[in-house]
């Protein structure tokens, strides 16, 4: 409950002043610990930061995953509705940590957890490609990780420079089409 009540707390501070304002002492006061509790978990702000970040990451990826294997053995246009909405779905979950989330990753280099989580991603995305009978891609793995970034960049630039509820809506109707496209485009053009 601890850990919990400090991730809370991070998120609030962060919101509330940003990076660059937030330190243990503002998270401990937040969630009602001492500071001496919050250095039993978190050494440092960024200790404290990349766990935060960490966590999310862990969440997505357990979500898409989980999507992954409910969709093994569909159709690309099934996989491609499947996957951009449960991105979307994990992402939208808790947009106030989602917002937190992308400004400690414009303070911090975030690259080793955002590397893992592509290759995580990636490798998901080209099993279940590798199980759709409709599929014949030329470089399944190149195309694995195009769509991964197609529905990563895509959330991205809302999150970051346009989040409205506008802007969400047209996520939601817009990226399973996008996302299907690309997969037809591709495997058209290897037949």
């Amino acid at each position: 409950m601890t850990i919990e009540a400090i991730h809370v707390a991070t998120i609030q501070v962060l919101l509330a002043g940003g990076v660059g304002r937030l330190t243990t002492t503002r998270v401990a006061e937040r969630a009602g610990v001492s500071v001496g509790t919050m250095y039993q978990y978190y050494p440092h702000k960024q200790a404290l930061l990349f766990a935060l970040v960490e966590r999310q990451f862990d969440l997505i990826e357990t979500a898409m995953r989980d999507a992954a294997t409910r969709l093994m053995g569909c159709d690309l246009k099934a996989i491609a509705n499947g996957l951009a909405t449960a991105w979307l779905d994990a992402k939208m979950a808790d947009m106030v940590v989602s917002r937190a989330i992308y400004g400690i990753a414009a303070e911090f280099d975030l690259s080793e957890l955002m590397s893992r989580a592509a290759r995580c991603m990636t490798e998901a995305i080209d099993a279940l490609l590798a199980s759709a009978e409709d599929a014949r891609f030329a470089d399944r793995s190149s195309v694995a990780f195009m769509l991964a970034a197609l529905l990563g960049g895509s959330v991205r630039v809302v999150m970051e420079a346009e989040p409205s509820e506008e802007n969400f809506a047209r996520l939601r109707r817009e990226l399973p089409q996008a996302c299907h496209a690309y997969l037809a485009a591709a495997n058209l053009a290897t037949t």
